[in-house]
């Protein structure tokens, strides 16, 4: 290469050596101690104390996909079993921007006002390109996220409701074993979501807003029928009088559905969230609910027939995945694919063939 230094043109230049480069790593920084690896034990010990670190890294561990941390989550689930079932678990869902987050950060000030400890639990819905999740709902739980009894865990959605569903059931467990007498589940918003939650909860509360044109039009008559109680937020200023005649509306809409299986009638109350204004009343109403439900024996009965759905549940979704993650049948389900598409096989004979051929699969590994 032709330097300038070298020309005849610059004899006078004189060239300096220049000064070593210096390494980019920091040599008086210590390195990182690894994080010691915690058995089944640990894990248990430490929940069980309310170490609020080792509950975070358990839930972790439920939420990983990895087989090893599976086998070693469903170890400290069951050593925890008999330590939980002791809290009151309050499903929270309404239409978005109803102010579900800003709404649970004033019900859990309320709720930890008289002792106890509270976990949040929050189904945070995921791309469907990226599978990414913003994980934002400690930013708008502001004060109850500083509270030193109160624990937030938000979760992704990942695009697969009945995984996050299952994981959120067992999260309840670890936290009720670490001593959380009150458990918090939020979901996504009006949709899939609000069925699975509702069967891992005692009490399922609807938030819904006044003031938005139709009220009966934005919600489904499914999670209407689903609630056990509807509360309107935003009943401030202005917007007092347009709350009370929504909650007139629900409560004759309420008249129009079949009798509840608890034989509870779903009461609707108002409130503002951001005002703080009448959150005894959306508690008194969920206090006289758990009085009703433990007097006539419905609360043990619900939490019966719930261990039941998710023992069916486990097992279907386990069959699921021993019928997706074949390679036979993936490549299998690839040929009738194209063939369902060419229309050379009907999509039903297409299914019956794919069906066939994975029980045959089944009688030959345990032969």
């Amino acid at each position: 290469m032709n330097h300038p230094e070298n020309n005849p043109d610059y004899k006078g230049l004189q060239v300096n050596r220049g000064v070593t480069s210096q390494p980019t790593v920091n040599p008086y920084r210590r390195p990182r101690a690894r994080r010691p690896r915690l058995s089944a034990a640990d894990y248990v010990e430490g929940i069980l104390k309310g170490n609020v670190t080792i509950l975070g890294q358990a839930v972790t561990l439920v939420e990983s996909t990895v087989s090893e941390h599976q086998q070693l989550a469903q170890e400290v689930i069951e050593k925890c079993l008999p330590y939980s079932g002791n809290s009151r678990r309050i499903g929270i869902t309404g239409v978005p921007g109803a102010g579900k987050s800003t709404s649970i950060d004033v019900f859990g000030l309320h709720v930890l006002k008289d002792g106890g400890k509270l976990a949040v639990l929050a189904i945070d819905p995921s791309s469907e390109r990226t599978q990414g999740s913003i994980l934002g709902d400690k930013t708008r739980m502001e004060k109850l996220s500083q509270h030193p009894s109160a624990f937030i865990r938000p979760s992704p959605s990942a695009g697969s409701l009945g995984g996050v569903a299952r994981k959120t059931r067992e999260t309840i467990v670890l936290c009720e074993a670490a001593g959380y007498n009150n458990i918090f589940v939020e979901t996504v918003g009006v949709g899939q979501s609000e069925t699975a939650v509702h069967s891992m909860v005692d009490f399922f509360l609807l938030i819904q807003l006044a003031g938005t044109g139709d009220e009966l039009q934005g919600i489904k008559r499914g999670i209407m029928e689903m609630a056990d109680g509807i509360a309107i937020n935003k009943a401030d200023g202005d917007n007092i009088e347009r709350a009370n005649l929504a909650a007139a509306q629900f409560r004759n809409a309420l008249h129009l559905f079949p009798p509840t299986p608890s034989k509870w009638r779903p009461e609707v109350v108002t409130y503002s969230g951001y005002f703080e204004l009448g959150i005894d009343r959306v508690w008194d109403m969920i206090d006289r609910y758990f009085d009703y439900v433990k007097k006539t024996g419905y609360f043990e009965q619900k939490r019966n027939e719930q261990e039941k759905y998710w023992m069916l549940e486990t097992i279907n979704e386990q069959l699921r995945n021993d019928f997706y993650n074949r390679p036979e049948i993936q490549a299998l389900l690839q040929q009738k694919e194209l063939r369902v598409l060419n229309n050379e096989q009907s999509s039903f004979t297409a299914a019956h063939d794919v069906l066939d051929r994975y029980y045959e699969l089944l009688r030959l590994s345990c032969s």
